[in-house]
């Protein structure tokens, strides 16, 4: 059985940067301890906007710049660099909230064995639930998780309205 760990969008200006909450800031111990403690394959999905991002439909809605490709606020943050430091892992730079390569990626590496996968990362109620719900519709078989102390929302309570959503569309909540 292969176990696939996928951290979403633990980068600097999630964390403590342009869009950086108290609760995103607080969850990183907890995400470098569940990554370093992993027995299996990791993926790690980084928001990636081009300089015109203010020119999106999301920059329209969401008018902050962020995850820049290649600013400091689009590196993770340094305790999850750390704790990703020795390992192998697969990167994936997606430009919107869920990525339309997660599903290959994952078939790839999952190759024919039966496989899990957990979620963890930033923001519960936007990326996190969007690279779920999209990974679940292909593979509705498949058991995922998600681990809610390695998670946070926009806020505390977009937080819990996310896990709620993903508890119905039958993903265990840890």
């Amino acid at each position: 059985m292969k176990n696939i760990l996928i951290v979403v969008d633990m980068q600097k200006d999630f964390v403590d940067g342009a869009l950086g909450t108290p609760e995103a800031a607080a969850i990183v111990p907890a995400v470098a301890e569940k990554i370093r403690g992993w027995d299996g394959d990791i993926i790690v999905t980084y928001d990636t906007h081009p300089d015109s991002y203010l020119q999106t439909q999301e920059g329209h809605h969401l008018p902050v710049e962020h995850c820049i490709h290649g600013t400091p606020g689009w590196q993770l943050d340094a305790q999850v660099q750390d704790a990703l430091e020795g390992r192998d892992f697969y990167a994936l730079l997606k430009g919107t909230f869920g990525s339309d390569q997660l599903p290959e990626l994952v078939a790839e590496i999952a190759g024919e064995e039966p496989f899990t996968v957990t979620f963890i990362g930033l923001c519960t109620d936007i990326c996190v639930v969007s690279n779920a719900l999209l990974l679940k519709a292909f593979f509705p078989e498949v058991p995922m998780s998600v681990d809610a102390k390695c998670c946070a929302g926009v806020t505390p309570a977009r937080h819990e309205a996310a896990l709620e959503t993903l508890r119905s569309c039958q993903f265990d909540v840890i």
